[in-house]
């Protein structure tokens, strides 16, 4: 009886029972499809000789075999977000050397784009790999006429010069086209240096402020000179466009008589001219920073809808020599300790937690961004560890807790702020704890013109409209890859109330 029915059915609508076999036997062939290319690329992956091989497959989180063998919709055509940094930091770092010995970075059938002479665009599939790399992984495909070695730019991504780097994270940039509120773009170099008996230490910023696109827009120097128990000297000098030079393909800067310039071992020169805010005295700054090798931040950039907020680190760890002089009177540098990092985006309404510090062998960066548009909670903290090596470990916290037991005088009175702050977080077998002990604070209104650290020429309406500097001492403790980590330091922070 089952047969007639179904025999009756085709015979009545032929024509709708042959589309629903095609539509069936496509979707069938799509999927024999999808697992065949799922099942070669794990096969691949465990084939040395083959593009992609090697004993180990770097995989983006979110993505894992059974994405791939199933067919899943990102499963084809994922890459590695910041892969240089996951070649550089990670995979060849001289931690793993005695269990790495090649590294090749590979690109296999990537969709790309190619538009002719004469407009027409056509899609193609594009694979790209470091010969030098390749060749050493003994997968290197026969090449059948010429020669393919590493040109300039392979040689610049695996393997740059120190100046190289720099300029490659810590150049400048524009905000988008489409982006609403140019006006509050900013974007700054920030230095900073402590004297050896940790009692003294300045801020010195770079930075050129408004919609760079256009007219509207100028430079500024400031640095600000703190010294323990006293209250700081900000001196501040505004340049017009016209004496501004920025770029977006290097890291050299110049605002006014102010500069900021790689040298060829990867060194920064920094010179800065102000006047001070209120008083006739001017401040003259000329200092070498020297990071750390491997030790920096790449950078990372955040877009939400209008929100741009763009950050790097390319001295997290950094020695300055040199010199700070007031009205003639200098303070001489040698080897002190110091930082720089580099920060860009549409500033209006937004609020961070901020944090670098030393601690022992160890050094430690900690952040979040707040758009004045974020509804609903906020997002975790990030907590970046490492060591001579370079990154050490990544720890995401829910939250900093802050004992407000300190208090300082401010244009709408007095204000508490941090004496107390601790950062937790456990993940697998690793933990992380940091407490800072603040022994100096000072609160900035961000609604006054121009405000530290690089804000608007425009009024802000914030609910935490006090931007707080802090400095004091970090106590970092943990286990990290089966490893105790303990150690204490210097290091400045911010926070807003």
């Amino acid at each position: 009886m089952s047969w007639l029915l179904a025999w009756r059915t085709v015979t009545s609508r032929p024509g709708r029972a042959l589309l629903l076999c095609g539509g069936f036997g496509v979707g069938v062939g799509v999927m024999i499809v999808l697992l065949a290319v799922g099942e070669a690329m794990v096969r691949q992956a465990s084939q040395e000789r083959l593009v992609g091989g090697g004993q180990v497959t770097v995989l983006p989180e979110g993505i894992d075999i059974e994405v791939l063998t199933t067919g899943g919709l990102g499963g084809l055509f994922f890459s590695v977000p910041n892969a240089r940094f996951v070649h550089r930091q990670v995979l060849a770092s001289p931690r793993l050397s005695d269990a790495v010995a090649v590294v090749a970075p590979q690109l296999e059938g990537k969709l790309l784009y190619l538009t002719t002479a004469d407009g027409v665009e056509h899609p193609v599939r594009a694979t790209g790999e470091v010969p030098s790399a390749t060749r050493a992984l003994d997968a290197m495909p026969v090449v059948t006429r010429g020669t393919w070695d590493d040109d300039e730019g392979d040689h610049r991504w695996i393997s740059p010069t120190a100046a190289e780097l720099r300029h490659d994270i810590d150049h400048f940039h524009r905000p988008g086209d489409d982006m609403a509120n140019a006006d509050s773009w900013g974007e700054w170099h920030y230095f900073n240096v402590i004297s050896p008996d940790a009692t003294r230490w300045a801020f010195i910023t770079l930075l050129a402020g408004g919609d760079v696109r256009g007219t509207q827009w100028g430079g500024q120097m400031l640095v600000t000179l703190h010294e323990r128990g006293r209250a700081p000297r900000r001196f501040v000098t505004n340049v017009p466009r016209a004496r501004v030079r920025f770029s977006l393909r290097d890291a050299d800067v110049q605002v006014g008589e102010g500069r900021v310039r790689v040298l060829p071992d990867g060194r920064y020169a920094v010179k800065a001219i102000a006047r001070e805010v209120g008083g006739g005295a001017r401040v003259t700054v000329d200092l070498i920073v020297a990071p750390a090798p491997r030790v920096e931040f790449p950078g990372a950039m955040l877009v939400s809808g209008d929100f741009t907020s763009g950050y790097a680190v390319p001295g997290l760890r950094a020695a300055a020599s040199g010199s700070i002089c007031v009205s003639g009177r200098c303070e001489r540098y040698d080897g002190a300790q110091s930082y720089h990092d580099h920060n860009w985006g549409g500033w209006r309404g937004v609020t961070w937690e901020w944090g670098a510090t030393r601690a022992g062998e160890y050094t430690v960066l900690y952040g979040r961004v707040q758009p004045e548009d974020r509804t609903g909670g906020t997002s975790p903290l990030f907590v970046y560890v490492t060591d001579a090596s370079g990154f050490l470990a990544l720890f995401r916290p829910r939250e900093i807790r802050y004992e407000d037991a300190r208090v300082v005088n401010t244009t709408d009175g007095p204000l508490r702020v941090p004496a107390v702050a601790h950062l937790y977080e456990v993940r697998g077998a690793d933990t992380v704890s940091l407490t800072l002990t603040i022994d100096d604070a000072v609160a900035t209104d961000t609604r006054a013109r121009f405000a530290e650290r690089g804000e608007g020429d425009y009024v802000r309406g914030l609910s935490k409209p006090f931007f707080v500097q802090m400095a004091g001492e970090a106590q970092l403790r943990g286990r990290i890859r089966g490893r105790e980590i303990v150690g204490r330091g210097r290091g400045f922070f911010e926070t807003y109330r």
